[in-house]
């Protein structure tokens, strides 16, 4: 058997074995073995560029060689590993390190609640708690939305395929058009408070309004600064809870720890997981105003929601955090990568791409059904890693780790280039 064959029936194992449902393999077919920094390797040798990052859960990049290090320390001196939410000297230190380190220099005063291994325990932990507090059952969520695969997330996520998945209806929430929704030159805030002040809208008084700041997973769409104030006054003016998802938008990957800083906004509920942790060990947050924090002891709980080993390498990643440097580091390259997508665009205007994103969560969104895919694929076996995003598959999204050094950022950026011009090409010849 030569090495192509080895090669599939290596494949063929999942194939076999593992349940349709699978998503990611099937766009990137082939065998990992060993990842370090920004960079990849199969089992053939075959060296990738990593533009995904793990959906945003490694934006200190593959085996952090600092946390790897507090890691292997911990578990030879035979830290405690699970211990539900008792007391462990992990824990201690991460919430003092996350209080000094981020809360504190940021005024920030918020309890911290563990809620379980993955974003979407957080979410829905936020809009239980949103609802117990207010003693109301609606929640607003927006358009092209994304909170999680679990009936609570999925019912405030606006994507029709993952939410047809639930298989039973998804009540009490409704959705309203997220900014520049309905074009740049209509404000939605309008009609959010023409339906929550008219008397004839049909709707109750929510609970909560839950927001990303920059939907991700939706196509790349940013609220503006403007629009998340207003947001944010037409909560407090209402009386309704603001839960802001920072699942995949926070930990830095627009250039701030939280996505909401430039915004100057206070939100009631702050939902963190993915990079979190550091090092892609499971891990979610609920942050939480004091004066809301009205849960029973137990009232909410999870198994694995004290994961300490994702508390020794997540205090770890906060000493990114001490100083500036780190992120206006993220800026720059993100600064690097929006120049090379807007090149891009100009070099092929026919294919009316439009540059999005902010830090280092930028993409490019094509009209051309399809599209996006087919680059994503041509980058995949160019060696380069990048997923889509969007309703429909139409954005070509990049978010590299933030420790990405700018060498394997412009050899990334290469690539990327030289697959368009390659797509191009093609697309001349099959005219």
């Amino acid at each position: 058997m030569n090495i192509v064959e080895e090669h599939k029936s290596s494949l063929n194992i999942f194939e076999q074995h593992e349940s349709e449902v699978r998503s990611y393999c099937r766009s990137f077919p082939t065998l990992f073995t060993k990842a370090s920094g920004s960079k990849m390797w199969d089992e053939a040798g075959k060296e990738y560029i990593d533009f995904f990052a793990g959906a945003g859960a490694l934006n200190y990049g593959h085996n952090n060689p600092l946390m790897k290090q507090k890691l292997i320390q911990y578990l030879q001196n035979d830290g405690v590993t699970h211990s539900l939410d008792m007391a462990t000297e992990a824990k201690r230190q991460f919430l003092l390190q996350f209080n000094k380190i981020i809360l504190e220099p940021r005024n920030m005063n918020y309890k911290v609640m563990f809620p379980g291994p993955t974003g979407t325990n957080a979410v829905e932990s936020a809009l239980k708690l949103a609802r117990k507090v207010t003693g109301r059952s609606n929640v607003i969520g927006f358009t092209n939305a994304f909170h999680g695969m679990t009936l609570g997330s999925l019912a405030v996520t606006g994507n029709k395929f993952k939410r047809n998945g639930a298989g039973v209806s998804l009540n009490d929430t409704t959705s309203m058009p997220f900014d520049g929704y309905l074009g740049a030159e209509i404000d939605t805030l309008d009609y959010l408070k023409s339906y929550l002040d008219d008397s004839g809208s049909g709707g109750s008084l929510p609970a909560a309004i839950i927001v990303e700041t920059l939907q991700g997973e939706g196509g790349i769409f940013e609220a503006s600064i403007p629009w998340l104030r207003g947001l944010e006054q037409i909560c407090r003016s209402n009386g309704i809870m603001l839960i802001v998802d920072d699942v995949q938008m926070g930990c830095g990957r627009t250039g701030t720890f939280f996505s909401f800083e430039q915004a100057g906004i206070q939100p009631d509920i702050i939902c963190l997981s993915k990079s979190i942790s550091g090092f892609g060990i499971p891990m979610a947050l609920t942050l939480i105003r004091p004066e809301i924090d009205i849960w029973e002891p137990g009232e909410h709980n999870g198994t694995f929601r004290g994961h300490n080993l994702a508390f020794i390498t997540a205090t770890q990643a906060l000493e990114y955090w001490k100083t500036e440097d780190f992120s206006n580091d993220i800026l720059k390259k993100g600064m690097l990568v929006n120049e090379a997508l807007n090149e891009v665009v100009r070099a092929y205007p026919e294919l009316e791409g439009e540059v999005r994103g902010k830090g280092l969560m930028r993409g490019i969104a094509y009209k051309a059904e399809g599209l996006a895919n087919e680059i994503s694929k041509l980058a995949f076996a160019s060696g380069l890693i990048m997923e889509t995003s969007g309703t429909d598959s139409e954005v070509i999204k990049m978010m590299p780790p933030l420790t990405i050094d700018i060498a394997d950022l412009r050899k990334g950026l290469t690539i990327f280039k030289e697959c368009m011009h390659s797509m191009v090409e093609q697309m001349a010849l099959n005219k």
